[in-house]
């Protein structure tokens, strides 16, 4: 790890500087005017933390355990979209990253390498989410996944519409890319991106271009790539019929909703704002965070806005079981392809230990409220 790397936000900075401008607004950007990126952030200054003295914390443990199986950290890697935009073969380098930690991955919908190409290059566990585009296709996804191996399905239900996020319009920013002059000219001033992608090709929704589809209607809605707006639990549960191994539902920000959930057959639910890219005004999923653990008797996992091991560890204390990390592994990528990736997971596994032996706490499976305070109420 670089010497001058020594957080997040410096991986994010270079980040910036590798990428053309219409790449990073796309990594970076959110709803409208971004106030719920800074929320995201902000909320997480509303906890303080209340240490336990003349404890032993000479020894301490951040595995954690979920779903029956030990992980070596008590957090995961999100799924995200157009990650070879990032750095070529992106998703397989998040996976290979995540193997190579021992903790989750997820595969999005909108990636860059196929279902089919993760599973087979990869040998970690491996879960798949699921953007509902079109009924019929996602049960045609659902069975690519369970024909391929993985093991949990991850349903987000947080895009009935896609956001409206102005940096994206402004860059029209889009699949395929536009090559406008300022583009090009944009291009031309990061030549380490532009090699890469020179030799590389630009990337595609590979999950969608080997489909054969006879229906005009699935044909219309793969080219607008427009989201299912009917997907409701009747959805789900039909959904629930055809996978027969762990089902999460993700972007939840209710306990109503998470209740919901479950009852009609999740395993979990992933507390989200989609990280501030959908609704600009939403509540930060922390926030609601101690209501949906006090609501179901499942796994809860969390994530929107996580850049410090403090921030993971205040979200452990409020009952969430694992912290999915987004853009956090993704400026890891864009910085320095795998590399920067198992840099900034190893970056956060140190701080979360760091974060445990402040508080006096020796392991992440101990962590509870008794070691947090909210002092905005």
């Amino acid at each position: 790890m670089s010497s001058n790397l020594i957080n997040v936000e410096d991986y994010r900075l270079l980040a910036q500087k590798k990428l053309p401008r219409m790449i990073f607004d796309y990594l970076e950007g959110g709803a409208d005017d971004e106030n719920g990126l800074f929320h995201n952030r902000e909320v997480f200054s509303h906890w303080r933390f209340t240490p336990h003295r003349l404890t032993d914390v000479s020894k301490r443990d951040i595995s954690k355990t979920l779903f029956g199986r030990r992980w070596d950290a008590p957090f995961a890697i999100a799924p995200t979209g157009l990650n070879g935009a990032l750095w070529p073969k992106g998703d397989l380098l998040l996976a290979k990253a995540a193997a190579k930690a021992n903790i989750p991955f997820m595969l999005s919908t909108a990636s860059n390498m196929s279902i089919e190409d993760i599973a087979h290059q990869c040998d970690g566990e491996k879960w798949f989410q699921l953007y509902v585009v079109h009924q019929e296709l996602a049960v045609q996804m659902v069975k690519r996944a369970l024909n391929s191996g993985y093991t949990t399905l991850v349903i987000t239900v947080d895009v009935g519409v896609n956001g409206n996020r102005e940096r994206d319009l402004r860059n029209r920013f889009g699949l395929p890319m536009k090559y406008s002059p300022s583009v090009i000219i944009d291009g031309c001033t990061h030549p380490g991106w532009s090699l890469r992608f020179l030799f590389n090709g630009m990337p595609q929704l590979a999950n969608f271009v080997s489909l054969e589809t006879s229906s005009i209607e699935m044909q219309a809605a793969i080219m607008s790539r427009q989201m299912d707006a009917s997907f409701n639990l009747d959805s789900l549960k039909r959904i629930r019929e055809i996978w027969p191994h762990r089902l999460i539902v993700k972007g939840i920000t209710s306990a109503e909703d998470a209740k919901r959930c479950i009852d009609s057959g999740a395993d979990a639910v992933i507390l989200s704002n989609h990280g501030g890219r959908q609704l600009e005004y939403n509540l930060a999923p922390i926030e609601t965070l101690s209501s949906v653990v006090n609501q179901i008797n499942k796994p809860v996992l969390i994530d929107s806005g996580f850049r410090r091991g403090s921030d993971i560890v205040k979200a452990l204390c409020l009952g969430a079981d694992m912290v999915l990390l987004g853009r956090a592994t993704l400026y890891g990528l864009a910085a320095k392809g795998q590399r920067g990736v198992d840099e900034v997971i190893r970056l956060l596994k140190q701080d979360v230990d760091c974060t445990l032996a402040q508080i006096g706490c020796s392991s992440v499976e101990a962590l509870s409220p008794d070691f947090i305070t909210d002092y905005s109420r």
